[in-house]
């Protein structure tokens, strides 16, 4: 029984933190919609860090504009990551589930907006870097600590 709760606790901790994720991810982005309006930029550090209403419609910083590839690759990467998380190989592995779990919840989180309008909406503009959100934020966290426990096993 022990080792079957064991097991059960990097899935628990995966679906936890893809949803905290996922929510924040939201909750900013009706934040920002009845805060904000398009193309304005209000300052909240000077000018290092603003806030920025803006739709990408296309996906990686705008550089793909077509909607089809950043939708069928965001789901790729959830059924990619789902079907690792379900097929018990977290168990084997569970340094990888906060960062496996972030970035299903940003990934999710960016999903939603393009099925729903067709674009992400972004709004965190560090003016150096085109503008992006939260959900932006968790899947490069995510990526960067998975790069790490992965380097870690080796």
């Amino acid at each position: 029984m022990r080792a079957s709760a064991e097991r059960g606790r990097p899935r628990f901790l995966f679906g936890a933190v893809a949803a905290a994720a996922f929510a924040l991810d939201q909750i900013a982005k009706i934040l920002a919609l009845a805060h904000l309006h398009y193309d304005t930029s209000v300052p909240l550090l000077g000018q290092w860090l603003q806030l920025t209403l803006t739709r990408n419609v296309g996906s990686a910083f705008g550089l793909v504009t077509s909607r089809s590839p950043p939708i069928a690759a965001s789901a790729l990467v959830c059924v990619v990551i789902l079907a690792y998380v379900f097929c018990g190989a977290l168990a084997r592995a569970p340094g990888r589930s906060i960062p496996l779990g972030l970035v299903v919840g940003g990934a999710l989180g960016n999903l939603l907006d393009r099925i729903r309008s067709g674009g992400v909406l972004d709004f965190i503009d560090l003016r150096v870097w085109p503008v992006f959100n939260l959900a932006d934020v968790a899947i490069t966290v995510g990526v960067g600590l998975l790069a790490i426990e992965v380097a870690r096993r080796r």
